[in-house]
C-alpha cells in the first residue's frame, strides 16, 4: 500500500537503445560531461548559450532568483525577431530556406530568410499603422499558413505582446481570450482547410468580437485558393481589413525595438478543460535562450536538416519548436496545414519525402492514429531522409515508441521523448541523442541546466510521487496574466520555492524519470496509487490494441476500481473475449491489482484540439454523469457516442 504522495511502480522496461555510434560521432552534444558541467554553475552554463544570441545590450546580472519570481538576464536588451530573422541576413544567409510550407489541398509557399524579414518588418509597420504600441496586446486567430509566424514574429518585432489562439477553438473561447488579454488587434483569415473542409475563422471571429469590446481592428488574412468561395466572408468598415491592402501600403523599413530581457513576449493560454484558463507569460530573454539551446541540442540540428514539428502554432510547441527555437537557429522548417489522414492516411509520410524531412517531431496520440492505420502507409514513402524522431504533448507508451522505432525509424533514428508544459516554455527531460541510452516509455532525465526530482506529499524524495523541479530555469513561466495569485497557488504552493508541474512521476534504477500522468488522474485502488499511464501501457502491450484511456470509477469496496476505454486495430472486433483477455493481460504485466474492471471499447477516444485525452469526461462517463464542458474537444460527437455505447452496455 502507498503513503500519501508516493505512486506503486508497477510497470518495468528492459528494453535498452543506445545511440548508434555514427550518431554520436557527429552530435552537437556528445560530452557526457555536460551534465556535470551544467550542474556545477548552472548559471555559467545557460550564459554560455545566451551569448551565441544577439544582444544589444549585455546582462548585468545571470539570475535573480526571489522565489517564486526569477529574472533571467537582467538589464540585458533584446529582441526575438531580430534573433530569428535579422542576424541571419546580416550573415550573408538571407537566401537560405527559412519556411516550406504546405496546404492540405497542395498549395504551396516557400519563404527565405530574407523574404520573411521583409514579410514580417512590412506586417510590424501595418501593425503600428493601427496603433499598436509596445506592451499593447495582439491575438491570433489562424490556421497554419506562413502569415501565423509572420504574425507572432511581427509583433515580437515592434515589443507588441501576442496571445495565439487555436484556430480551432469556438467563439466563446476566443472571447474568453480576448477579454481576459483586453487585447487590442485580432488577426484572423477566411478560414483554413482541416480534413476537406472549411474552417470558418473570419465567421467564427465575427461572433467572438460582439463579446470582445477592446479589440478596435481586425485583420483578415485570405487563406487563397477557392477557399472564399466556400466561406463567405463579411467585412464591417473601419474595423476590418484585409492583409494585403495593408501590406501594399507598407514599408518594409522596420528596425527591431530593443526589448529588455524580462518584458513580456507573449500570453498563451492554456486549454482550460473547466474553469478560466490560465493565460501563462513568457518572457523575452530567457525564454528565446532555452528554445534556441535545446532546439539545437535535443534535435541536433545542422545546416543541411529539413525540420518538421506537426503541432500547430495554436499551442507552445508550435511557439517553441516551428516559430522560435527553429528559426534562431536558422532552420529549414516544414509547416503543414493540414490533417495528416487528407486526402489519405499516407500524407505525412509523403510529405517527408517530398520534402526529404531528416527530423519529425510529433504527438503519441499521433503514433498511436498511424498504428491503427497501418505500416503499408508508411511504407509507400521512401523515409530514408529522417535521422532523428521527436515524440511531445505525453507519455507515450512503450508499444508505440517501438513502432515508431521499428517502422518510422527503420531502427537507425534516436528518439527523443520529450517532457515539457506550455508553462516551462522549453524542453526539460529529454535525451540528449548522441549521449543518452533510451528505454522505450520514458524521457530519460533532466536536460543539462535543468535540477528535477521526485517528492512525496512532504517534499521528501521519493522513487515513485510527484514530479518537482526544484531550481529556476531560463524559459519558466513568469506569471498568470492578470493573476498573481493563481500563479502562486497553483505552481508554487505544494512546497516551499520547488515549482509543481501536477505530474506523477517515478526514478528507475538508472536515473531515468517516468512520467506517469497528471496527478489529477492517479488511480487509488484499494489503497495503491497507480499512474494511468502504466496501466495504458499495458493495454497498448497487446497486438489487439493501439490506444486506451483509463480513469478511476468509484467502488464501494476499493475506493476506486479502473475503468478502461480501448481503441482497437481496425480489422479487430471487441468481444466479452477480448475484454476478458485484456484484463488477464494487464493482470500479467503489472499485477491483479490493476486489472480494470470495467473495459469499453470505443473507435475514439475524447481529445483536446492539441491531442491530448479528455479523461474528465471519461470519469464523467464511467460514472453516469452529466457531461461538462466540451468546447476545447476536437470532435465534442465522440463524447456522445461513447455516453450512448455505454448507456447501451449498462441496460
Amino acid at each position: 500500500m502507498s503513503d500519501a504522495g508516493e505512486l506503486d511502480a508497477l510497470l518495468h522496461e528492459d528494453r535498452r537503445f543506445p545511440p548508434p555510434g555514427v550518431f554520436t560521432g557527429q552530435a552537437n552534444c556528445n560530452d557526457p560531461e555536460i551534465y556535470d558541467r551544467a550542474a556545477g554553475d548552472p548559471e555559467a552554463y545557460w550564459s554560455g548559450w545566451a551569448s551565441e544570441l544577439d544582444w544589444f545590450e549585455p546582462w548585468h546580472t545571470v539570475l535573480d532568483w526571489k522565489p517564486p519570481h526569477a529574472k533571467w538576464f537582467v538589464g540585458g536588451k533584446i529582441n526575438v525577431a531580430h534573433n530569428c530573422l535579422d542576424r541571419h541576413v546580416e550573415a550573408g544567409r538571407g537566401d537560405r530556406t527559412a519556411l516550406i510550407w504546405e496546404g492540405e489541398p497542395g498549395d504551396t509557399r516557400t519563404f527565405s530568410y530574407a523574404e520573411l524579414h521583409r514579410e514580417v518588418s512590412q506586417f510590424s509597420n501595418a501593425l503600428r499603422g493601427l496603433g499598436v504600441e509596445k506592451g499593447d496586446r495582439v491575438t491570433i486567430y489562424l490556421p497554419m499558413i506562413p502569415e501565423a509566424a509572420v504574425a507572432m514574429l511581427a509583433c515580437t518585432r515592434i515589443g507588441a505582446i501576442h496571445s495565439v489562439v487555436f484556430g480551432g477553438f469556438s467563439p466563446d473561447s476566443l472571447a474568453d481570450r480576448n477579454n481576459d488579454a483586453e487585447s487590442k488587434v485580432l488577426i484572423t483569415a477566411d478560414g483554413g482547410w482541416r480534413r476537406g473542409s472549411v474552417v470558418p475563422l473570419k465567421a467564427n471571429a465575427d461572433v467572438a468580437l460582439e463579446q470582445s469590446p477592446t479589440v478596435t481592428n481586425v485583420v483578415v488574412v485570405a487563406r487563397g485558393g477557392d477557399l472564399t468561395d466556400h466561406t463567405p466572408v463579411t467585412m464591417k468598415e473601419g474595423r476590418d481589413h484585409w492583409y494585403h491592402d495593408l501590406m501594399a501600403e507598407s514599408s518594409s523599413d522596420c528596425p527591431a525595438v530593443q526589448m529588455d530581457a524580462e518584458d513580456t513576449l507573449f500570453i498563451l493560454y492554456t486549454s482550460g478543460t473547466t474553469g478560466k484558463p490560465k493565460g501563462v507569460v513568457h518572457t523575452t530573454g530567457g525564454y528565446l535562450t532555452q528554445t534556441y539551446a535545446t532546439t539545437k541540442t535535443v534535435f541536433d540540428l545542422k545546416d543541411d536538416d529539413v525540420y518538421w514539428c506537426t503541432a500547430d502554432v495554436g499551442w507552445i510547441t508550435g511557439h517553441s519548436y516551428i516559430v522560435y527555437g527553429p528559426l534562431a537557429n536558422c532552420a529549414q522548417v516544414v509547416m503543414y496545414e493540414g490533417a495528416p489522414d487528407t486526402p489519405d492516411r499516407g500524407r505525412f509520410w509523403q510529405l517527408c519525402e517530398k520534402y526529404g524531412v531528416t527530423i519529425f517531431y510529433t504527438a503519441p496520440t499521433a503514433i498511436r492514429a498511424f498504428m491503427r492505420w497501418g505500416e503499408e502507409w508508411p511504407g509507400k514513402a521512401d523515409l530514408s531522409s529522417l535521422r532523428l524522431l521527436g515524440t511531445v504533448g505525453e507519455p507515450i507508451n512503450p508499444e508505440a515508441w517501438m513502432w515508431y522505432h521499428e517502422v518510422i525509424g527503420g531502427e537507425r533514428c534516436p528518439i527523443v521523448d520529450t517532457w515539457w508544459q506550455t508553462e516551462t516554455g522549453a524542453i526539460m527531460i529529454s535525451p540528449l541523442p548522441g549521449l543518452t541510452v533510451t528505454k522505450p516509455g520514458t524521457a530519460t532525465r533532466a536536460l543539462p541546466g535543468i535540477e528535477a526530482a521526485i517528492r512525496d506529499e512532504a517534499g521528501n524524495d521519493t522513487a515513485a510521487g510527484y514530479l518537482a523541479i526544484t531550481t529556476p530555469w531560463p524559459s519558466m513561466l513568469r506569471t498568470v496574466w492578470g493573476d498573481e495569485e493563481r500563479f502562486k497557488e497553483t505552481y508554487w504552493s505544494k512546497w516551499r520555492n520547488v515549482y509543481f508541474p501536477g505530474d506523477g512521476a517515478k526514478v528507475d534504477e538508472d536515473g531515468y524519470l517516468w512520467i506517469l500522468g497528471r496527478v489529477d488522474d492517479v488511480l487509488n485502488v484499494a489503497g495503491h496509487r497507480i499512474g494511468t499511464m502504466e496501466v495504458e501501457s499495458a493495454l497498448v502491450d497487446h497486438p489487439s490494441v493501439v490506444e486506451s484511456a483509463v480513469v478511476g470509477k468509484a467502488h464501494e469496496i476499493k475506493g476506486e476500481s479502473i475503468a478502461a476505454f480501448v481503441t482497437l486495430k481496425e480489422d479487430i472486433d471487441g468481444s466479452d473475449e477480448l475484454m476478458s483477455e485484456l484484463r488477464n493481460h494487464v493482470g500479467m504485466k503489472i499485477g491483479a491489482i490493476a486489472k480494470p474492471e470495467m473495459v469499453v471499447f470505443t473507435a475514439e477516444l475524447p481529445k483536446t484540439r492539441s491531442g491530448k485525452i479528455m479523461r474528465r469526461l471519461l470519469r464523467d462517463i464511467a460514472e453516469g454523469r452529466t457531461i461538462g464542458d466540451t468546447t476545447t474537444l476536437a470532435d465534442p460527437a465522440v463524447v456522445k457516442k461513447l455516453q450512448a455505447m455505454h448507456e447501451g452496455d449498462e441496460g
